[in-house]
């Protein structure tokens, strides 16, 4: 092993302060006190000789430094927990299994809940997802599928339109209630999310589209979509509800709209079969599974 490398706990601290959006909620899940991760946090910083959380802000944002450190643990880790999988099915047969790569949000909202039905019905086909920071994953080693946010011009693989997205404001039931009406933009904090991706619209890019006069409150920062979301869910703003995302979390009343014009975006999202998957036939079934379920979604929204 690389003897320049952090301790892999120091690692795996910094990965789950930035995925719970804070020390306190880090601490809890790893069974330790706040001051123990800030320490952690700390070491890794003078090992690396790098600020990695920007600590002018509230919550902490990443630095640069950060940023890139936390998309190579994402990655990291998410390779390292496909080939446990794998391991694990050694004995099961390859023909059985095929492999996802998408963006974090829309696993945990949209892929994952509905990977949840298919397990129950087809127990004998295994569908490893590897999650990754940007919204078009590449058909990397190991990787059978891929789906991406875009415009559909790849030539890696081949493409299947899946879904279209739509993005409108939303923020809990109970926020909505405090807002003022048509004019909650004023009244209103607003939840940013920093990428570097120009594809997935900020607020700025959002109120210019629909005619509305941008805003210069600071509001809050994050650098990924589920902890925005789960901003959102906490009632500390409104963020902007992309529907890969938010969709089922307004149908279930998580989350509702407070007002402001929907905007559809000239990008959408792709399925992306490789031409030599390692399983033709499960992957076959598994892209008809998908183009069926985002169907039956749109069949949804419109009804």
């Amino acid at each position: 092993m690389n003897r320049n490398l952090p301790p892999l706990r120091l690692l795996t601290v910094f990965e789950t302060v930035i995925r719970q959006g804070g020390i306190g909620p880090a601490a809890a899940e790893l069974n330790v006190s706040p001051p123990a991760v800030s320490q952690a946090i700390k070491e890794l910083e003078n090992r690396l000789d790098a600020e990695l959380l920007d600590r002018s802000t509230r919550p902490a944002g990443l630095t640069h430094a950060g940023r890139v450190l936390q998309r190579a643990i994402v990655d990291g880790l998410g390779r390292i927990a496909e080939a446990i999988v794998e391991i694990g099915r050694l004995g099961a047969g390859a023909d059985q299994a095929a492999t996802i790569a998408c963006s974090v949000g829309f696993a945990t909202y949209w892929l994952m809940p509905r990977l949840a039905v298919f397990y129950a019905q087809h127990p004998d086909l295994a569908v490893n997802v590897r999650t990754m920071q940007q919204g078009d994953p590449p058909l990397a080693a190991g990787v059978d599928l891929a789906i991406r946010f875009g415009d559909g011009n790849w030539d890696d693989g081949v493409v299947h339109h899946l879904l279209e997205e739509q993005i409108d404001p939303v923020c809990s039931a109970g926020l909505a209630a405090r807002l003022h009406g048509n004019d909650w933009l004023r009244s209103a904090s607003l939840i940013h999310v920093d990428v570097e991706d120009a594809r997935w619209l900020s607020w700025s890019d959002y109120l210019l589209a629909t005619g509305q006069q941008a805003t210069r409150r600071r509001g809050l920062h994050f650098t990924n979509y589920v902890q925005a979301t789960q901003s959102a869910l906490g009632g500390q703003g409104v963020m902007l509800g992309w529907r890969s995302i938010t969709g089922d979390l307004l149908r279930e009343g998580q989350l509702v709209r407070v007002g402001g014009a929907p905007l559809v975006p000239d990008d959408a999202f792709y399925l992306v079969v490789a031409h030599r998957p390692r399983s033709a036939s499960a992957c076959s079934f598994i892209s008809t599974w998908l183009m069926d379920v985002a169907a039956s979604d749109k069949q949804a929204i419109t009804h």
